[in-house]
């Protein structure tokens, strides 16, 4: 009796919800469109009003162009840990250099999280839009999404604090976890590789205060994005490496990238074609970045751009005859990169430099006066550190990175011999090289002595030829002023006596 009973009801529940379609899909098909809108419309609204949760979606992608949005991505990572602990469904993902395994909710999955003593639900999913097939490969198109839900008396808790206290920490988790990266560019795309230089501060070899004050200055910039945006600047800052090669400038960039986690960009000017192509380049560039211009009175001829226009100008002035214009081949001829003085200073100092946050630009050369003024000036160029030759504390560095030691009984003759002559860091870290395995740190500083005094006899043999050769130089002008006199009395004893 009891089974026919059960048997009764579900028959009658399945008549129900069968006339129910029945009714539904009459109406769809026969009511007017208006009219089902408007009930539909009224439907939601009567719904809205007797549940009592709110729900955000948060879409992959989103723009004209369909990029992936950082909300999205900030939010991924933030769930990754309680999601790890909470759902049945997990998706892996390895980071930094195949070494760390981060694990996120699978599609449609739901986990709980928690707020100012505040419950909260996120979920994943996915919309599957449409499958093409090519050959014998099937792509779908599919667009993935985050949807929060909470109750309506803690919106304003929810969408403001929640919200930010998300994305902060997903930005902050993200950083830890990712990757480091070295770019470089290809005409007008970056292409790049792992960024695995193990140069640090630690094992630079400069003095104390100077590494203090580096460090100091970078670890202030980035910790001051309120301070930037309070007195209306880009949260940019702009670095100028100088000194003869050899002193470390590249080493320093590696060193600095370390400390602060960033990724660096590698631009190579002579690479770009014009302005336009630099300056998507540089907004392509994300927050937490370097960007490099090793060499720049090597990349291009800025400085000779502007010495060059003056004398054209001066020569046309003097000439009084004007310079027949270029055609568009010609100039192209000239030079295979169109890049400007003009163009390079808006795209690091212009309006397009704000375009980014938390970007330091560093300009490496070695000869400093090449430059300029324009281009390394304070705004521009904030920082100006000399990377200079060898002393004796940036020694000690050396020696304790390459050797193990802190005290030798060599150490003073080095430091007398630094101080008379002039040998950069990597020629001192050559031949503190060890040789043998393992290493011998008498054989190592005793070839640093005989390099340093080798070093010291060139340059007094050096200095001595120039003063030869100025001598000479002396002495021939003073011949030839003497031979002009001479000539001169010559005719005027000729004149008088005619």
């Amino acid at each position: 009796m009891i089974h026919l009973q059960e048997g009764d009801m579900f028959t009658k529940v399945g008549s129900v919800i069968a006339s129910f379609m029945f009714v539904w899909a009459m109406f769809k098909q026969y009511f007017p469109y208006e009219l089902r809108d408007r009930l539909e419309k009224y439907t939601q609204r009567a719904f809205t009003f007797v549940y009592p949760y709110i729900q955000i979606t948060f879409h992959e992608f989103t723009g004209e162009r369909l990029m992936r949005s950082e909300a999205y991505s900030s939010i991924e990572t933030y769930l990754s840990s309680s999601s790890s602990m909470q759902a049945k469904r997990l998706k892996a993902e390895v980071v930094k250099n195949n070494q760390s395994l981060v694990l996120s909710m699978d599609d449609h999955e739901e986990v709980a999280d928690h707020f100012n003593g505040v419950k909260l639900w996120w979920a994943s999913g996915k919309n599957v839009l449409k499958t093409q097939t090519l050959s014998f490969y099937q792509i779908t198109d599919e667009k993935r999404y985050y949807k929060l839900r909470f109750h309506k008396k803690h919106r304003e808790l929810i969408i403001g604090p929640y919200l930010n206290h998300v994305l902060k920490e997903g930005k902050a988790i993200k950083i830890k976890n990712r990757q480091r990266k070295l770019y470089t560019n290809n005409g007008s795309y970056w292409s790049h590789v792992v960024f695995e230089h193990p140069a640090t501060f630690k094992s630079l070899a400069i003095e104390a205060t100077k590494k203090k004050e580096i460090i100091d200055d970078l670890i202030t910039f980035s910790q001051s994005e309120e301070f930037y945006a309070r007195i209306g600047r880009a949260w940019k800052r702009g670095y100028l490496l100088y000194g003869p090669p050899g002193t470390g400038k590249s080493t320093l960039i590696a060193a600095m990238a370390n400390l602060l986690n960033y990724d660096v960009y590698d631009l190579e000017l002579t690479s770009v074609k014009n302005n336009t192509e630099l300056r998507k380049l540089l907004i392509e560039v994300p927050y937490k970045s370097i960007v490099v211009i090793e060499d720049i009175d090597c990349s291009l001829d800025l400085t000779g751009q502007r010495k060059k226009k003056k004398e054209k100008e001066e020569m046309g002035n003097n000439n009084g005859n004007e310079e027949k214009p270029k055609t568009v081949k010609e100039e192209r001829d000239d030079r295979s990169s169109q890049v400007t003085l003009s163009g390079l200073l808006n795209s690091v100092d212009g309006l397009w430099s704000a375009c980014g946050g938390e970007r330091i630009i560093v300009f490496t050369t070695n000869f400093i006066e090449k430059l300029d003024p324009a281009l390394i000036r304070k705004g521009r160029m904030d920082k100006h550190i000399e990377l200079s030759y060898c002393s004796f504390e940036a020694f000690k560095v050396l020696a304790n990175n390459y050797l193990q030691i802190d005290t030798h009984q060599l150490f003073d003759k080095i430091s007398d011999l630094l101080e008379e002559t002039k040998m950069t860091p990597a020629d001192v870290a050559e031949h503190l090289m060890p040789k043998t395995v393992p290493s011998n740190a008498d054989v190592c500083l005793e070839s640093l002595v005989e390099g340093l005094q080798m070093a010291k006899e060139e340059a007094k043999l050096k200095k001595e030829e120039e003063a030869r050769e100025k001598a000479e130089e002396a002495a021939t002008a003073t011949a030839t002023a003497n031979g002009e006199a001479k000539l001169e009395e010559n005719k005027d004893s000729v004149s008088g006596k005619e």
